[in-house]
């Protein structure tokens, strides 16, 4: 129910595929849904919390509540493979998984993990295939999109422009 709810700006995903939807509890006819938003300005997460409460109650729950979970943040790791699947169909390049989340494939639990700071990661490191011909040779024309999480770019292949979702 509250899984298939669809991503407010990204609508070809539901809050599952975006790892937006981080847990959902329940307990007889009373549910908590938590919500994990892309940042925590994001400006679709009352549309999102919204849908997410009419599903529920709509399902049957009658005592439904909606939280905010920022810790863990985010990340772009947590859409799921099916989810950049739907983004490239879509024409959108999905975002790059981080080395740490490809090495914690297949981890049994949670466990602690090192923090390093520095700079945000970039897809300048990788290619960015273009979602439409598959092409190599593409170029970021803006880091900024559509929304604050996608940037503009560009196949010099099929001079198409398409968008990607940044990695966070």
């Amino acid at each position: 129910m509250a899984a298939a709810v669809p991503d407010p700006e990204l609508p070809m995903l539901t809050l599952a595929d975006l790892g937006v939807l981080a847990e959902v509890e329940t307990d007889g006819a009373e549910v908590t849904a938590w919500l994990t938003p892309t940042y925590s300005g994001c400006p679709a997460v009352a549309e999102m919390a919204a849908d997410v409460d009419r599903r529920l109650r709509a399902a049957g729950y009658r005592a439904v509540r909606v939280r905010l979970r920022l810790d863990p943040p985010w990340s772009t790791d947590l859409i799921t493979a099916e989810g950049r699947r739907k983004l490239a169909e879509a024409g959108i390049a999905p975002p790059h998984p981080s080395t740490a989340a490809a090495g914690a494939a297949g981890a049994a639990g949670p466990r602690p993990v090192a923090l390093t700071l520095g700079p945000t990661r970039t897809a300048a490191a990788l290619p960015v295939p273009c979602p439409r011909c598959g092409g190599a040779d593409t170029e970021e024309l803006s880091r900024f999109g559509s929304t604050a999480c996608k940037a503009l770019w560009r196949c010099r292949a099929c001079r198409e422009p398409f968008e990607r979702v940044k990695e966070i």
